[in-house]
């Protein structure tokens, strides 16, 4: 794999997750033979950038290794075609010119001899880097000895200076605590008019809408513990309980989030009182792939980029989402279809070609909400500038209000809506 390929594919796990992860890092790299391993996620430094990495327990599985030949660099985004260049000419990439050397293995093999198990490496970007301006860095880890086999714990450490204090939020993720703690008091308000709403028109409310209400509340529960993670990490480095609450959101508004879609996409409740068996298995199609997909955020947050799966948890993420996004369109294109079967059969074209009309204008916005927040989210991250990247934080954010917001309009519980508007006769629609 070539190394832009290579670290194309690590940036496109950031668009995929919301979750954030600790800066201070441990790894464990047990019986490892690949030629570059990446340590740790990008990390946006500025003037007074910090680098702090600690390697002990160094054990080699072969003889005659030279471990001059094995160690860790960092390279800027900036230098990444020049390297793939460097590379594919069988370069070393420890003494490439497009990388910074920090340390060998040949250190640590001497200061285990000389009794010492660990190895420890803290300096200022500025003294690490010839000529440093700041930048957004990546850590690796090289093995240039085939078929040289190691093993050894790692420790990484990535921040920036500010006023004294450290902050491990990187440059152009400054603001994401903000952008969370906006987007929970917008979603806060939301919730809050919204179950309003439902309870001065009780009388014209259905069960979908109480499943709506419980559904925003989990996203402002799930925004609330993202700003909880995010403050927690710029000033200690971990989430400190914090993700677990993440992950208990994450999975709650992420079940109900393809259930009410669903449930909407099908009339349940407002249109006919129960499910078909269509409906019943795109459910328990998508219930248990979602929660398959929250496993693999567990694994993806509680692991380091180094782990040899990680990249596979990855992908498997990304291809249970995509799937999870298809599915819960087939419940809306069966009413489309059912409501046009029965507007030629039944005698009432006109109310069911409105509700048609209605559903058809549903699919659109599914379709656009998951192709914003999927693909152009995903676009505006890998384009823009790192040091502007919570942007496509809050646009995804703003994205998923505005879904919600004309959601409700769409289906707010009064006696004229045309969803609502059914006699006894159109159950079985």
């Amino acid at each position: 794999m070539g190394f832009r390929n290579f670290a194309l594919s690590w940036t496109t796990l950031l668009t995929l997750l919301v979750a954030a992860y600790a800066k201070i890092s441990e790894s464990t790299i047990e019986r490892d033979g690949r030629g570059i391993i990446l340590l740790a996620e990008p990390f946006g430094f500025g003037a007074e950038g910090h680098l702090d990495l600690t390697v002990s327990n160094l054990e080699s599985h072969r003889s005659n290794v030279d471990f001059s030949l094995l160690g860790f660099f960092i390279t800027s985004s900036q230098a990444e075609a020049q390297l793939e260049l460097d590379l594919a000419q069988g370069t070393c990439a420890l003494q490439a010119e497009t990388v910074t050397k920090l340390l060998t293995l040949k250190q640590v093999e001497d200061n285990s001899k000389a009794g010492n198990n660990t190895t420890s490496l803290s300096d200022t970007m500025a003294n690490l880097v010839p000529g440093y301006t700041g930048g957004e860095w990546s850590l690796f880890f090289a093995n240039c000895q085939k078929p040289s086999v190691v093993s050894f714990n790692l420790n990484v450490a990535m921040y920036n200076m500010h006023s004294g204090q450290r902050d491990y939020l990187s440059v152009g993720e400054d603001m994401i605590p903000s952008v969370y703690l906006a987007a929970f008091i917008l979603f806060v308000v939301a919730g809050v008019m919204w179950s309003g709403v439902v309870v001065v028109a009780r009388k014209n409310a259905h069960r979908i809408h109480v499943f709506m209400i419980v559904l925003v509340f989990f996203k402002a529960l799930t925004l609330l513990s993202q700003f909880g993670m995010f403050h927690l990490i710029r000033t200690t480095g971990h989430p400190d309980g914090w993700n677990i609450a993440f992950y208990i959101f994450t999975f709650m508004r992420g079940v109900l989030f393809f259930t009410v879609v669903i449930l909407i996409g099908t009339g349940w409740s407002y249109m006919k009182p129960l499910l078909g068996d269509n409906e019943k298995r795109i459910l328990l199609f998508v219930i248990p792939l979602q929660v398959f997909a929250e496993v693999a955020i567990v694994i993806l947050d509680e692991n380091s980029p180094a782990v040899r799966n990680w990249f596979t948890w990855r992908d498997v993420f990304h291809v249970v989402d995509i799937i999870c996004c298809c599915a819960i369109l087939f419940p809306i294109v069966w009413s489309i279809k059912h409501l046009k079967e029965a507007a030629e059969t039944d005698g009432k074209a006109a109310r069911n070609l409105v509700k048609m009309k209605l559903f058809r204008q549903f699919y659109v916005l599914v379709v656009c909400y998951i192709y914003f927040t999927r693909i152009v989210v995903y676009l505006l991250r890998s384009t823009m500038s790192y040091k502007y990247i919570w942007l496509s934080d809050a646009a995804g954010e703003l994205a998923t209000l505005l879904f919600y917001v004309l959601t409700a309009l769409k289906f707010r519980p009064h006696a004229e809506n045309p969803y609502f508007a059914v006699s006894a006769e159109d159950v079985d629609v």
